[in-house]
């Protein structure tokens, strides 16, 4: 995750790092990794949520379509699909959200 934050330019940079430093405070025994070929946070050995990055977006993946659709009236004007949730460094999730899904996540996973 670390790696991939650093590879972003910035404003990207800072807005996955934002989100990402929101993971770590929710779930501070969560690991570092990759799932499904993206950076991502894993927490009992399952993946937690992963972020990708593409020309035009970034991407948040909580690794469950019902955590998605848990948050998805709090993310008027995302760009939301299966499992993904898309924003920009000008538009990122709002802190409250990630902090959700996260926990969410957790929920799931226990």
């Amino acid at each position: 995750m670390d790696a991939f934050i650093e590879g972003l330019a910035e404003p990207d940079r800072a807005a996955v790092r934002r989100a990402a430093d929101i993971v770590m405070r929710v779930a501070p025994d969560a690991e570092q990794s990759t799932s499904y070929g993206m950076a991502a946070f894993r927490s009992g050995g399952k993946p937690l949520i992963g972020f990708t990055s593409s020309k035009n977006h970034l991407s948040a993946h909580p690794f469950s379509p019902p955590v998605v659709d848990a948050v998805a009236s709090e993310l008027d004007g995302f760009s939301l699909s299966k499992g993904t949730i898309r924003f920009t460094a000008a538009q990122p999730i709002p802190d409250h959200v990630v902090d959700a899904m996260v926990r969410l996540r957790l929920a799931e996973i226990a």
